[in-house]
């Protein structure tokens, strides 16, 4: 796999993880978190501390993005690929990091 499709991968993490750090968040699998999930979210009840980790994790994959897609296109531009194992590291490392990070 190239560089180009661990950034995609990449992004599809990040999406993933913003998208259960909603779901934690507003409890959505229980009726009252449904319509909170699908509302205007102006009474989101306090997070758990589970919730708390997931929405923290999920702003620190967005942070690392940005840098990684920065550091990707700066190489591109460069007429250079980013070397696949630099690549796979961040992906890899952003996988493991997201439930280790939630079990505290």
């Amino acid at each position: 796999m190239t560089d180009l499709h661990y950034l995609a991968l990449s992004a599809l993490l990040a999406w993933i993880q913003l998208i259960a750090a909603s779901l934690l968040r507003s409890r959505s699998w229980t009726r009252a978190g449904a319509q909170i999930a699908f509302g205007n979210r102006d009474d989101v009840p306090e997070p758990s501390p589970l919730a708390s980790r997931a929405d923290r994790a999920a702003r620190n994959m967005l942070e690392g993005l940005l840098l990684f897609t920065a550091l990707v296109a700066a190489v591109r531009l460069g007429g250079k690929p980013v070397p696949a194992g630099i690549a796979a590291l961040f992906f890899w490392a952003r996988v493991v990091y997201f439930p280790v990070y939630l079990a505290g």
